[in-house]
């Protein structure tokens, strides 16, 4: 008769809390089991030769779940290895995401930067080229003026030598008549005297 206290048990795994169990039965117990003789009972022969292959099965089934336990633990220690990669996979990409939201609005804020600063170079250089054309009009403006009072002092002068000139011009001229009066003779009646005047005027000549 079988007695459960001669079992050894076995391990097995409980589905609901992933802690091992103990069985009842052992391959081991299987094997070793004996029964006790009865009127008209089994044969012991065929009892023991399929307790033996019971046994057998059994023991082929308890290895198959333990490596099933084993590919499991194994599946699972992969599951969180990759459950860990993919955390810090994810965790990575949310700071590669920051850093180049972080890097876009640096570049953004340092164009808007240098757009200002050119900018407000180029009206400062705006001003000042305006600035200098105005000195420039009024330089030429200036020369402008000068230009005239020269043209007004040279046609001035011009006019004073034009002036001049007719004065001296007319000096002569007068100079010659007042000359030709000087020499002309006084009277007709007195020759010798004109004779010698003119020979005077010639030699004054």
């Amino acid at each position: 008769m079988f007695d459960p206290a001669l079992s050894r048990g076995a391990s097995s795994t409980d589905k609901r809390t992933g802690e091992p169990t103990r069985m009842n039965v052992s391959p081991l117990d299987l094997r070793q089991q004996r029964f006790n003789s009865a009127m008209r009972g089994f044969d012991k022969v065929e009892v023991t030769s399929f307790l033996a292959a019971v046994a057998d099965d059994y023991e082929q089934a308890l290895r198959e779940a333990d490596r099933l336990r084993q590919d499991v633990t194994r599946m699972e220690s992969k599951l969180a290895e990759h459950r860990e990669s993919e955390k810090n996979l994810t965790t990575t990409l949310i700071a590669a995401q920051r850093l180049a939201e972080d890097i876009k609005a640096n570049a953004e804020e340092e164009a808007r930067r240098i757009i200002r600063e050119a900018e407000g170079r180029s009206t400062l250089l705006l001003e000042k080229t305006q600035a200098r054309l105005e000195d420039i009009q009024r330089e030429i403006d200036g020369l402008k003026l000068k230009r005239k009072d020269v043209e007004a002092t040279i046609e001035a002068t011009i006019q004073t030598l034009r002036n001049t000139l007719d004065f001296v011009r007319e000096q002569d001229v007068r100079d010659r008549e007042d000359k030709i009066l000087l020499h002309r003779p006084r009277n007709a009646e007195q020759p010798s005297e004109g004779g010698q005047n003119d020979q005077e005027s010639r030699k004054a000549i």
